[in-house]
């Protein structure tokens, strides 16, 4: 069997020392994030996509393994595994090959050829292969089959005997794995997507009209344009298919196959060889071909959500200020909740700015109140309906106020499925589904991370085609793209609600609301210690969550860092040799710029950790999320229609996709950069370009009222 570590050294370009101990420390439960950060000396200092990379390549290969074995005992079952087909089993790195290897064993439903076993036909078959020789000799087929004419059989005639023959060979060919690899490679690089729209549907009237009569090579389509199809296809707008040239396809499998220049053997052998490509290969091998496209594409188009939930959930927090929350309406009115600075409910109010004078004269009246009242540093306008005649009215309300809050329009997808679940009923029970959503609003403007992992990845908006992927896949990455952007920011222990808890390193969803009792019925925690008094988290938990639980103003200085506690003893090594108090710890990394690490390093504390510690103790307590900026949407423009062409305007981008990226220009209806108007230079990788909550600057191309579509470019606008 396959040395797995070594060849996953071989494949990622690793040592094998760096595999085996990564490996060792996933078995021992150590999570990503605690290896990535706390493990360098072991890995070799093996960041989590390495990590990630390598253990899922892992799971593959020992998935692989243990498919092997049940495969290799099945056939040694039924006494055919030969050596030859043992060595290609055992040496195969790929399930498709694998199982191309094992189908002519596979148990099988009743087909046509085991009808033509049960018949008594497989000597004639073999017969028919015997003669299927260079220079084999002239025979009449007719008269070889009339011994196996029999009624009791239900064999009638000498030609049913041939095309039960034939049944029986075509089933071997469509079962050749190299005839198999070689379609499925045929398929991949010379096949052709192409698709209609139906009839039903007269052009101009579907969003999927570039998919009219597309035509793309199976190689060359992109991720979105595949998943399109798909979507299509299944709202019954487009059929689409993989054209290939069948004269091509047909001609291999007869040089393969026929070996005689017997002319009536020839001509058997090509009827059954087209019957075993056209019966039994090219549905499903086709089928396979689109799955491995689609799987491709599901996994390119992840790796895009991944990268927009990344950017939305490390958007620069505005901070834990007094907050005024608004989840705008128009008939029903503007939802207006208080925050204080660290996020507590204060107070409710709805106001009816958009139904007449008075109503909105009043409604001045009660929102300068609730600013003066709580002396109010943001304001959070949900982006949804009634936005932005709602951000006119909020400017009204600011021009006699001074110093004026902040506004901000904040994206509210998923809004509305926090306030409706379990985790927004169990924190207000009492409170009106629409005020929780004006409550999450706000916090997401305090600080994005610490409100959206409240709510399933998927519900949030981050990519398109997200319910055309893999939705086992698609959570798995999102869930550990939570799970990184939380341990990379850190956790404040004393504020952190459960649902935040739950992606710290090493802590359960049992662990996390043990924490919140403990906190509630003890106080504040005061260093890291005490956690080991919290039910349920013992040394292991501890060792794994310790360095990315905050505690600000607490009895030790290092416990509102990213220092492990297990490091706790050479940082006060190194204080106590440079004559350093540790609450004055910000001067330790400066002096030790200019001492020899090496002094410190000890079995368990390498020159990587080290490093670590300096980098931390220069800013402890930071955040390393970047710097607050919001846009500002041009007055006066509101709604699509008042959008000309060539007009340039403020916007944030809401969603980065393969071929663009959708900007909320302020209209209710995002406008899209094609990835050609992204720059004025070639684009290769959108991702450096534009993010996520980026605030960017736009040109109007194009409108179009009727389909909702805005394009836009970001060529030539000063950004």
């Amino acid at each position: 069997m396959l040395n797995i570590p070594q060849l996953l050294a071989t494949e990622l370009n690793l040592k094998p020392e760096q595999i085996q101990n990564a490996l060792e420390l996933l078995a021992e439960g150590a999570t990503v994030p605690f290896i990535a950060r706390y493990r360098k000396e072991r890995t070799g200092e093996m960041n989590e996509v390495q990590l990630r990379d390598l253990f899922e390549r892992y799971a593959y290969l020992t998935e692989l393994a243990e498919r092997k074995g049940v495969i290799l005992h099945a056939i040694a079952q039924q006494g055919k595994l030969t050596e030859e087909l043992k060595a290609k089993i055992t040496s195969c790195l790929q399930k498709t090959e694998l199982e191309d290897l094992y189908l002519p064993y596979r148990p099988k439903r009743r087909t046509r050829a085991t009808i033509a076993r049960e018949k008594g036909l497989e000597p004639l078959a073999e017969l028919i292969k015997s003669l299927n020789l260079p220079q084999s000799p002239t025979t009449s087929l007719e008269t070889a089959a009339m011994q196996y004419v029999s009624q009791t059989q239900e064999v009638k005639t000498p030609q049913e005997a041939l095309k039960g023959a034939a049944d029986i060979l075509a089933e071997e060919v469509a079962e050749k794995a190299e005839l198999r690899a070689y379609l499925r490679d045929y398929f991949l690089d010379k096949g052709v997507f192409i698709s209609q729209i139906k009839k039903d549907y007269p052009e101009g009237t579907t969003k999927f009209e570039m998919y009219r009569n597309y035509q793309m090579g199976v190689k060359n389509i992109a991720p979105h344009n595949l998943l399109a199809l798909c979507r299509g296809e299944a709202e019954g707008i487009l059929n689409y298919e993989i054209a290939f040239d069948e004269d091509i396809v047909l001609k291999y499998l007869e040089v393969r196959e026929i070996k005689t220049k017997n002319p009536i053997i020839r001509e058997f052998y090509q009827a059954m060889v087209k019957d075993a490509f056209n019966r039994l290969m090219k549905t499903s091998i086709m089928g396979e071909v689109i799955s491995q496209k689609k799987t491709y594409a599901d996994i390119e188009s992840i790796k895009t959500f991944e990268a927009n939930l990344r950017e939305l959930l490390l958007s620069a927090p505005a901070g834990m200020k007094p907050t005024l929350a608004i989840d705008p309406g128009f008939r029903t009115g503007c939802k207006v909740v208080v925050l204080d600075e660290t996020g507590k409910f204060l107070a409710y109010q709805a106001v009816f700015p958009h139904q007449g004078s008075a109503q909105r004269d009043k409604a001045v009246q009660t929102l300068k109140n609730l600013i003066t009242q709580y002396q109010i540093k943001l304001i959070a306008i949900g982006n949804g309906t009634a936005s932005r005649e709602t951000d006119e009215f909020v400017n009204q309300v600011l021009q006699d106020i001074d110093p004026k809050p902040i506004k901000v329009m904040v994206n509210e997808s998923g809004a509305s499925i926090y306030s409706a679940s379990k985790v927004a009923l169990e924190e207000f029970p009492d409170l009106d589904i629409t005020v929780r959503g004006a409550i999450s609003i706000g916090r997401r403007l305090q600080d994005p991370l610490a409100e959206l992992v409240k709510i399933d990845p998927k519900s949030i908006g981050v990519g398109q085609y997200q319910h055309d992927v893999d939705q086992k896949l698609l959570k798995k990455k999102l869930d550990e793209t939570v799970e990184s952007c939380v341990n990379y920011v850190g956790v404040d222990l004393n504020t952190a609600s459960k649902e935040l808890l739950t992606f710290v390193s090493g802590i359960t969803a049992t662990v996390a609301n043990n924490i919140v009792t403990y906190r509630n019925e003890h106080g504040a925690f005061k260093n890291r210690r005490q956690l080991l008094k919290v039910a349920k988290l013992g040394p292991k938990a501890f060792e794994q969550a310790a360095g990315f639980l905050r505690i600000r103003g607490g009895d030790n200085p290092l416990d509102n860092t990213a220092v492990h506690p297990e490091s706790y003893p050479v940082v006060l090594a190194i204080a106590a040799d440079l004559d350093i108090p540790l609450n004055q710890i910000t001067e330790i990394a400066a002096k030790l710029k200019k001492t020899n690490l090496k002094k410190y390093v000890t079995d368990g504390i390498g020159e990587p950790t080290l490093r670590d510690i300096i980098r931390e103790l220069e800013k402890p307590g930071r955040d390393p999320r970047a710097e607050f900026k919001y846009a500002t949407f041009r007055e006066g423009i509101t709604e699509i229609s008042h959008l000309q062409v060539g007009m340039e305007l403020e916007g944030i981008v809401t969603n980065v996709a393969n071929f663009g990226a959708f900007v909320d220009i302020g209209v209710h209806q995002d406008g899209l950069v094609h990835i050609s108007q992204l720059a004025d230079r070639f684009v290769d990788d959108i991702q450096k370009v534009v993010k996520v909550g980026q605030v960017v600057k736009v040109r109007v191309l194009e409108v179009n009222e009727k389909l909702h579509r805005i394009s836009l470019s970001m060529k030539a606008v000063k950004q």
